[in-house]
């Protein structure tokens, strides 16, 4: 469960951002020890992002990231059967824009994947996904940097489209947590 001030969607996108960006700051190497030492300096981080006195870079910083990245899978390290994969399933159709959105279509949504875990994923999110793979680990310290900041900005921008950023706990399960930023691939792929 995110701090007590995570309330809808968005707060929670941003929550997690902040936590990326303090981890990165700090070098804490992950998101537990940065939410451990740097607890004061993620809240502000999420504040001033929430409260747009900041804003992330735009994807294309990450996109370039990927680009000069070792060709490897994302999700388990493999470098046979190495192909790209899509974040968020290009088969994503929350509106009729879906099929020729460049954030889901382009290379903002590519990243390396092996056959196999592209296969396991197939259209969950990233987090359900890290969780499964991942059983009794935090589910909101898994995923790989990069790959979590090219996924919050992609899904960000997938929530306001479907109208949920100021939601909340969008797959019912009585808390606000990671799960629900992936509740709108379950409604929404095909």
């Amino acid at each position: 469960m995110p701090d007590r001030e995570v309330q809808t969607i968005q707060d929670l996108i941003y929550y997690q951002y902040a936590k990326i960006i303090v981890k990165s700051a700090m070098k804490t190497g992950d998101n537990e020890t940065a939410k451990k030492n740097c607890y004061g300096m993620i809240k502000t981080t999420f504040r001033n992002l929430r409260d747009g006195k900041i804003s992330w870079s735009d994807i294309l910083r990450e996109d370039l990231q990927f680009i000069e990245s070792e060709k490897a899978c994302v999700y388990c390290g493999a470098t046979e059967n190495i192909t790209k994969d899509h974040i968020i399933p290009k088969s994503l159709l929350i509106n009729d824009r879906c099929p020729e959105c460049d954030k889901i279509q382009g290379i903002h949504n590519i990243i390396w994947a092996c056959k196999e875990c592209n296969s396991q994923k197939h259209t969950k999110g990233l987090y359900t996904f890290y969780v499964e793979r991942n059983p009794g680990k935090k589910k909101s310290d898994l995923l790989p940097t990069l790959l979590e900041k090219k996924y919050l900005k992609l899904m960000y921008c997938c929530h306001k489209c479907a109208g949920t950023l100021e939601s909340k706990d969008l797959n019912n399960d009585g808390q606000i947590d990671v799960l629900d930023i992936d509740a709108i691939l379950t409604k929404y792929c095909k």
